[in-house]
């Protein structure tokens, strides 16, 4: 048996703001933008495509909205896995993306966290 998380829903105000975070700032390739009439379904994946794609998903309602930037309750919601975490990091910051703290050495690699424009916390982490 092979099960895997192939797709992370991550609530956005806006579609087009959002698709041009991660695509143009982050380097992700939009991989699907589908209009569906009522809503659109949009995926992006981190380039290399490894591991799980976002599906970005408009907030609507007030529940909805309320939850952007806040999935995880305040916590690191997202892991960025990198091969080169310095090249990462600088081209992150090169780019204008607010790191909260420098990177730092852990057990299971090199990380530093990150907010994208919606307030979602992530890690950049390079595993030792």
């Amino acid at each position: 048996m092979m099960q895997s998380i192939s797709a992370i829903a991550l609530v956005v105000p806006e579609y087009d703001a959002a698709i041009d975070f991660y695509v143009r700032v982050m380097g992700f390739d939009l991989t699907e933008n589908v209009d569906q009439g009522h809503k659109r379904w949009v995926r992006v994946t981190p380039k290399g495509g490894q591991g799980a794609s976002l599906i970005l998903a408009k907030a609507e309602g007030k529940q909805q909205a309320s939850a952007v930037g806040d999935q995880a309750g305040g916590r690191v919601f997202l892991f960025l896995e990198t091969d080169d975490f310095d090249r990462d990091h600088a081209n992150m910051l090169a780019a204008g993306v607010v790191f909260e703290e420098a990177p730092r050495d852990e057990p299971y690699g090199k990380v530093a966290v990150w907010n994208d424009p919606f307030g979602n916390r992530w890690d950049l982490l390079q595993r030792m």
